[in-house]
This record gives structure tokens, C-alpha cells and sequence, in this order.
């Protein structure tokens, strides 16, 4: 029998990656996120595991209650959850800074993490197993300018994860964290709101990871024997040294 994992923001960049590929690897999916026909097209193209699609906005608390309460008992086994619904809005400094963007980042990335998990642990607690992996960001541990609330937003991961693994210890629950650096994906153009040069100018001159690159790493997290937790690891591309330091020659 299949494990089961849960993966929100399943219909694009690290959370598709890391969907198609654990259903290639002896995971049955719930594949969530925001987008109806996303997940419907997701679903087509996975044909070696058992999927179940539940559509809602991870800020959406009574949302994300009620699709997860939804959930048959057979599929609330729930083995993996990924927490990897998350973005940027904007990039400003502290002064300029669009309110409307700061409460985006602070919901999604903070509170959407916190409602998902809130919902899903109950499941994971009466087996005394279970393993949660939350995508983080370098962002997390270096602040960068004009970055500000998207720092703290995932500095707030990067705490949480810890006060979870801390929390969790004597539930037999496993907790990681991955901080990437650049990886190529929606999320620069998210950031900059549709404007696709200023995207692509974040890459530029270098090469970054890929969701892929992120998805393998989710895997192997996700596999290691049970006594084993790789709790933390920072993945950036060759041409990253910091948040900051970037090698584009």
C-alpha cells in the first residue's frame, strides 16, 4: 500500500515537481492549490499513483477546514505533508511598501502553513507517525534589501519549523525544512506582478535551480529510514554563495 502525501500549491514550480515525482516513487497524492483546472490537468498526467484533488486558498481558514475534513478516512492517513504554498509580492523598500502585499505574503506564507498543518496533524498524532517537510527560503536566515516583510514571513517558517520539530518530538513526528536559494519558477514573475523581463533579469547570467532540483531533495528527505530526520538543509545552485552574492559571470 501506497503512502500517502499532501502537497499544497501542488499546480505549479516546486509543489507540481514534487507531486509528479512522489507519485513515481510509491506515494499516493493530494494534490492541492487554488486552481481547478490546474489540478485536473495534474491529475491526467499521473498515471502510476492514486490521486485526490482538493481545491482551496491556503488563507482561506473555513476553506482549508472543510476540503480537509472532506477527505474520505482512507485518504486522511496522511504519511507526507509538504507546505510549500508561498510567493513574494513586490519588492520594495520598507517605506514603499504596498500593505496589500505584506498582508498577501504574511497569509500565505505564514498563516496558510499554520492552518494546513493545524488540520492535517490530528491524523499524523493518533498514528504517532507522520513527517512534515516546509519549504522555506534562504530569505529566512539572510535578509536582503527592499525584502523586508518577505523575510520575515519566511524567518517565521524557518521559527515555526523549529518550534514544530521541538514540539512534535515526542509524537514520533518527523519535521524538516528546505531553504532554497534562486530556483527558477513562477516566482519571480509573481513578484514583479506579470512583468516577465524583470523575471527574467533575476536569473540572468547564471544558473539557478529548478523545481526539480527541489523535488529530488523532498524524496530523499521523504525516504530516509525511519530514525533518520534530515531536518534542515539550505540547496542552492552552484552560482549562489548568499542571498546576496551571486556569481553571473
Amino acid at each position: 500500500m501506497n503512502k500517502i502525501a499532501l502537497v499544497t500549491g501542488a499546480t505549479s514550480g516546486i509543489g507540481r515537481a514534487a507531486t509528479l515525482l512522489l507519485a513515481k516513487n510509491g506515494f499516493d497524492i493530494i494534490a492541492t492549490g487554488r486552481r481547478a483546472e490546474r489540478l485536473q490537468e495534474l491529475e491526467q498526467e499521473i498515471t502510476t499513483a492514486k490521486v485526490k484533488s482538493l481545491v482551496f486558498d491556503v488563507r482561506d481558514k473555513e476553506g482549508v477546514q472543510a476540503a480537509i475534513a472532506s477527505l474520505p478516512e482512507e485518504w486522511k492517513q496522511i504519511d507526507l505533508l509538504i507546505n510549500n504554498a508561498g510567493n513574494a509580492h513586490g519588492l520594495a523598500p520598507i517605506q514603499d511598501g504596498n500593505v496589500e502585499d505584506w498582508e498577501m505574503m504574511l497569509d500565505i506564507n505564514v498563516k496558510g502553513l499554520l492552518y494546513v498543518t493545524k488540520e492535517v496533524l490530528p491524523f499524523m498524532r493518533t498514528r504517532k507517525k507522520g513527517h512534515i517537510i516546509n519549504i522555506g527560503s534562504i530569505a529566512g536566515i539572510e535578509v536582503y534589501g527592499n525584502g523586508n516583510v518577505y523575510c520575515a514571513s519566511k524567518s517565521a517558517v524557518d521559527a515555526i519549523s523549529q518550534g514544530m520539530r521541538i514540539d512534535l518530538n515526542k509524537e514520533g513526528i518527523k519535521v524538516s525544512e528546505i531553504k532554497p536559494g534562486l530556483v527558477n519558477t513562477e516566482f519571480a514573475e509573481v513578484r514583479f506582478k506579470g512583468d516577465k523581463d524583470r523575471a527574467a533579469s533575476v536569473y540572468q547570467g547564471m544558473q539557478p535551480l529548478v523545481a526539480e532540483d527541489v523535488a529530488e531533495l523532498i524524496l530523499f528527505m521523504a525516504t530516509r529510514p525511519a530514525h533518520v530526520n534530515l531536518a534542515d538543509v539550505l540547496l542552492l545552485p552552484l552560482a549562489q554563495a548568499s542571498a546576496t552574492v551571486v556569481n553571473r559571470g
